[in-house]
């Protein structure tokens, strides 16, 4: 299935794609609300279709009447927001209730607490994971799989974002500078004694609020932080979508990829990079890989393969969930992260302070890189150690996963059974001060000494 996109960089438009003015989204809607007495149709064809006691359900072509009115259903709804679907998880080889909980709110964020209704105590300490998930297009339900991951053996946090077109214009802006407050605010609202992991690309903004926890030595700094397939230095082996950042500029994608949120969304009049846009995006990527798998769709459902057709609804009820951005932090991000590269370059501010990686001397440092990620490209992520370069060698750690993309990163078999151990074993050295970890590759800083 097509999930190399999935999770990376704020998504960029495709080669070609048109300009947008204020009407298009207004067109966008139109055209969604002029479809709903098709698919009122389609639905009321394809129940009929699928009746046992019509004798039509049993031919080939009743079932390939009702497959392909699923298959126009699908492909021309809106997806709203998943659910997470986690009620439970196993500690200490205890099956155990969990309630998802919000404990800290803001207009543009939720932070979401996993809270495992413990019957008995465990053994060994379960170290406490704040996860900073991509505000990239698709909602914080990506990381399911991660958070589910780590359920077992660590208390999870996980940021829920908000999509922009729900957020009335009397809340205000957001930017990246507000991502950066976001992330120092939560880490004080969680009191410390916390682990932060970055995943793709809110990498950038943790690396700067650590950093300036760090510059004003606030005791509410992380043990660790682990970043995952983040674009930290984008000139390190730059990607596809890495060039198309350098080579548009931040004006091209200022005249071409924002528009307003019309009515009737609470969000009305907001600029927004929105989602219908960045699905165009996603999808143009991989063009021929998303056809191959809706054909496959409808082949699965004429042959009535119900587990083959369970995991692809899975799979793009997920992925075609996108959410809008707003406009003030996708130009903020791509200029900062993709154009000008300030980070690496030493030129980062928030507020107009200057971000001083090199100020980080109490966090313990992972990177964690895919093989084959198309999407922040290999040394992407582990260019951070260099930035940290107070830090000790000891407490610092680089590790590449063999075989996986950047969806592999942090979700999948691989994901679950070699890097996740590998994660919490370091996280668990860092809340003791331990040396580095065996079996994990070291720095390339650390190598040399």
């Amino acid at each position: 299935m097509p999930i190399g996109e999935f999770g990376g960089a704020p998504p960029l438009v495709a080669e070609g794609s048109p300009a947008l003015t204020t009407p298009m989204y207004w067109l966008y809607e139109m055209a969604q609300a002029s479809l709903n007495p098709a698919r009122a149709v389609t639905d009321a064809t394809k129940i009929l279709f699928q009746n046992p006691l019509n004798p039509w359900s049993h031919t080939e072509l009743g079932k390939s009447i009702a497959a392909g009115c699923e298959l126009f259903e699908r492909t021309t709804r809106r997806y709203g927001k998943p659910e997470w679907g986690i009620h439970d998880t196993e500690v200490s080889g205890v099956r155990t209730p969990v309630d998802i909980r919000v404990v800290w709110e803001k207009p543009f964020c939720r932070l979401l607490y996993f809270d495992r209704k413990l019957t008995r105590p465990v053994r060994t300490p379960q170290p406490r994971l704040l996860i900073v998930a991509p505000m990239s297009g698709h909602y914080a339900t990506l990381l399911r799989g991660t958070v589910e991951a780590f359920l077992p053996t660590h208390e999870v946090y996980i940021t829920d974002w908000t999509d922009a077109r729900m957020v009335p214009l009397t809340q205000g802006r957001f930017d990246l500078d507000d991502y950066v407050d976001y992330v120092i605010e939560m880490l004080h609202v969680l009191g410390g004694n916390m682990h932060v992991m970055a995943v793709c690309q809110p990498s950038v903004p943790v690396v700067a609020a650590v950093s300036i926890m760090e510059a004003e030595r606030d005791p509410f700094v992380p043990l660790s932080m682990t970043l995952m397939g983040g674009p930290i230095d984008t000139r390190r082996n730059p990607t596809a979508v890495n060039n198309l950042a350098a080579e548009r500029g931040i004006d091209w994608f200022r005249n071409h990829v924002i528009t307003k949120v019309p009515f009737p969304h609470p969000g009305v009049m907001r600029d927004v990079y929105p989602g219908f846009l960045q699905l165009n995006g996603f999808i143009s990527m991989n063009f021929d890989r998303h056809m191959d798998a809706h054909k496959n769709l409808f082949k699965d459902l004429v042959k009535g393969d119900g587990d083959l057709v369970d995991k692809h609804r899975d799979f793009y009820d997920e992925y075609l969930a996108v959410m809008d951005l707003t406009a003030e932090y996708y130009l903020q991000t791509v200029d900062t992260v993709f154009v000008k590269h300030a980070l690496p370059k030493g030129e980062m501010t928030h507020r107009g302070k200057k971000v001083d990686p090199s100020r980080i001397a109490r966090v313990a440092l992972m990177t964690v890189e895919g093989e084959n990620d198309d999407i922040s490209g290999l040394g992407q992520t582990e260019a951070t150690h260099a930035l940290c370069s107070s830090i000790p060698n000891h407490r610092r750690v680089h590790y590449v996963q063999k075989g996986v993309g950047h969806y592999g990163v942090f979700n999948g078999s691989r994901f679950k059974s070699e890097i996740v151990p590998r994660i919490s074993d370091f996280i668990m050295s860092a809340a003791n001060a331990r040396p580095s970890l065996v079996a994990v590759k070291p720095t390339l800083a650390a190598a040399a000494e």
